[in-house]
């Protein structure tokens, strides 16, 4: 499989059939970009479809929203401080997103559970938000599934292929802006401001750049789950491919709500 910005795609295996079934548009082209290659799954399991994406993605997705509702409504309404609910969140999000990533099987519970630790966390910061900027939730969450869908039509239509040098750039892009976060948030410790996130011009620059790598690795994981379906691995890696499209929701949510509250501010 092709390499991609998500770790959510990088140990699936290298068996799998040839299946003719549809996937989110592009063609394949295995000599071009090195699709699986091996027998057809001999588990007895059905391949996976492009309804097995969706569906298990729309449940993850959903039961994020259920459980960041109610933690931003209990943030909100003063029933909860909203870092007894955004910290356990974000930690226990980040122990399965790990234990997802390094298992070989695909999980199904330790995906709804991420979801659900995912949407306690995000439902806490954006009850925050919510309080400081009146309206900027739902402005976040349009812009979110705003970006989302423009990015499937653009890889549905084949507006922008999916090449092994478009997939280096964003993967360098990726890291490299995690660098610059990682690098701002030690110098900040040291009382330095690099500027990155003071809510200045540079500040949204970085974001309006972030956004769009985040919304490029779109693409990719789109390719990666149409990859599995072009190889007709076992149904259950669905939740793989729906727990990569969630991560990457969570990181463009969370640098859309920055940004809009930068604008707030002015």
């Amino acid at each position: 499989m092709r390499t991609t910005s998500n770790p959510a795609f990088r140990n699936l295996p290298t068996g799998g059939g040839s299946g003719n079934y549809a996937g989110f548009g592009q063609p394949y082209e295995a000599q071009q970009y090195g699709g699986y290659q091996g027998a057809p799954p001999t588990t007895g399991e059905r391949p996976i479809t492009i309804d097995d994406v969706v569906t298990k993605t729309a449940a993850t997705l959903g039961l994020a929203i259920v459980t960041g509702f109610i933690s931003a409504w209990l943030v909100l309404t003063g029933q909860v401080q909203p870092f007894a609910l955004a910290i356990p969140g974000m930690l226990i999000g980040l122990v399965l997103a790990l234990i997802i990533i390094f298992k070989r099987m695909p999980s199904a519970p330790l995906v709804l559970a991420y979801s659900a630790a995912e949407g306690v966390f995000l439902g806490a910061i954006t009850g925050v938000f919510e309080m400081l900027y009146s309206g900027i939730a739902w402005q976040a969450i349009l812009g979110t599934f705003g970006v989302f869908g423009a990015m499937l039509v653009v890889y549905k239509t084949g507006a922008i292929r999916v090449t092994p040098r478009l997939t280096k750039w964003i993967i360098g892009a990726t890291v490299g802006v995690v660098v610059l976060m990682l690098g701002n948030l030690v110098m900040g410790m040291f009382g330095v401001n690099m500027g990155l996130r003071d809510g200045g011009t540079l500040a949204i620059i970085f974001s309006l750049v972030v956004i769009g790598i985040a919304a490029f690795s779109f693409l990719l994981d789109f390719e990666a789950a149409n990859e599995m379906i072009r190889s007709a691995l076992p149904a259950k890696y669905a939740w793989l491919a729906a727990f990569g499209l969630m991560t990457t929701l969570v990181w463009l949510y969370l640098e859309i709500l920055r940004l809009l509250s930068y604008f707030q501010n002015d």
